[in-house]
């Protein structure tokens, strides 16, 4: 998961600037992701909310074991957490 970099010409660039200017989106970065997610929809790539969120949760948490595994973080147990703050179970 990471960063794209589109750049638009033409009619492509054309009506993205219209979305944005018409008040459809307030930015084209906004207007690009609607634009995805409906493609998702039109070819079945996404079924729904639910499954879009947990393809999420799974990459967070294979880049939190990547991130413990590297050594760049660390994780602490949920009972000193609570001992900590003085909560409970």
């Amino acid at each position: 998961m990471g960063e794209t970099v589109v750049r638009f010409s033409g009619a492509p660039e054309i009506v993205l600037e219209k979305l944005v200017s018409l008040g459809y989106y307030q930015t084209k970065t906004e207007a690009l992701r609607a634009g995805v997610m409906h493609l998702g929809k039109e070819y079945n790539v996404s079924t729904g909310a639910k499954e879009i969120e947990d393809e999420l949760a799974i990459r967070k948490m294979l880049k939190v074991n990547a991130e413990v595994d590297s050594g760049k973080r660390k994780l602490v147990p949920l009972d000193a957490v609570l001992e900590k703050y003085g909560a409970k179970r």
